[in-house]
């Protein structure tokens, strides 16, 4: 299918002038760290040397999954609409981060099994994907049309932010085995232990992902493996990524599951990584190597593991604080401070 067309993220002219602002800061060199290098990458993204941010968006995309149904979580597939209507309600963890934070708040329904929640965006493909240990989670005309709702979900929302949050019990399964194909890394490097499975359940998640791998052997392209190993949610999130990036609108990504989606998005149509920020490592033990096979640094590292965008939430303020400090801290010659010999 056809995606929008990506801007040139790197011009090494503004990265020039960007750098030599945040240099001639009143600070010793360098001395915000990575700070001074969000900041630069702010600029880029929106092709700026000021960076600003309005209206952030934070989106909750959710849906069930076929594989739910074979013992691979520690919660039962009805907690996914449960959830949902928490969120909607208030009272879920992204809910309270969202309000505390200035998000504007957003629950899409990429296919959740339960009727559409009141309040929800109805991006819905079906009720959940199909069993993945028994063949492709989803038809390729559903992958298709979800990756299509990810990107018209994105161009009609304001602000230049997406904040990516998920909801979808059975996703880690799922964002496992496309970590497994994308990177090509042992399965047992690609799995954990998601909502808090013990032992006994961890090895029954391996044998049951070690069914999907095999029974999804033939999907050797991006888009047949979004269709055999992706949630609705995961394929819908990472047409987002592609259109915010498209847009120039900064991604703030989450943890394990918005990983798999931006990684997804990045093998569909290279170059949106660029326009990326990673909130934080996630205590999902295969998101630390994902990071490093993506060649990106997360901005805290909490042992968080809920999901739900309450890692990107989290990680805001230090956005906001990298814009203001490269758009109000003095320079040198601006304050009367004398620079270093």
């Amino acid at each position: 299918m056809n995606f929008p067309d990506l801007p040139a993220l790197a011009e090494p002219g503004l990265a020039a002038r960007v750098q030599h602002a945040i240099d001639h800061k009143t600070k010793p060199l360098g001395a915000l760290g990575r700070v001074e290098t969000l900041a630069l990458q702010l600029a880029l993204i929106q092709g700026v040397e000021r960076p600003t941010l309005r209206e952030p968006q934070l989106a909750v995309y959710a849906a069930d999954h076929g594989l739910s149904r074979r013992g691979v979580s520690a919660y039962p597939r009805e907690v996914t609409p449960q959830m949902v209507a928490n969120m909607l309600a208030g009272g879920a963890a992204v809910s309270v981060l969202a309000r505390q934070q200035g998000l504007t708040l957003t629950i899409a329904d990429c296919g959740v099994d339960a009727p559409l929640a009141d309040g929800a965006v109805d991006l819905r493909i079906a009720a959940g994907t199909a069993d993945a240990s028994a063949g492709p989670a989803m038809t390729g005309e559903q992958a298709e049309r979800a990756l299509r709702n990810g990107v018209a979900f994105v161009e009609r929302l304001p602000g230049n932010a997406l904040l990516l949050g998920e909801m979808g019990i059975g996703n880690t399964s799922s964002a496992s085995l496309l970590m497994q194909r994308l990177t090509g890394l042992p399965l047992a490097d690609c799995v954990g232990r998601g909502t808090g499975l013990d032992d006994a359940g961890l090895t029954r998640k391996l044998e049951v992902l070690g069914e999907a791998l095999a029974a999804n052997a033939h999907a050797l392209g991006t888009l047949q493996l979004a269709a055999a190993f992706g949630g609705f949610e995961i394929v819908t999130m990472a047409g987002s990524v592609i259109a915010a990036a498209a847009q120039r609108r900064v991604v703030v990504v989450d943890g394990f599951i918005t990983t798999a989606a931006v990684a997804l998005a990045e093998a569909l149509h290279p170059g949106v990584l660029v326009a990326c920020v990673f909130a934080h490592r996630s205590a999902e033990g295969p998101h630390a190597r994902w990071l490093q096979q993506l060649g990106v640094r997360p901005l805290l590292d909490l042992d968080l593991r809920l999901g739900e965008g309450s890692g990107a939430a989290l990680a805001w303020p230090l956005l906001t604080a990298a814009c203001a400090l490269l758009a109000d801290m003095a320079s040198f010659d601006s304050a009367g401070v004398s620079n270093r010999e």
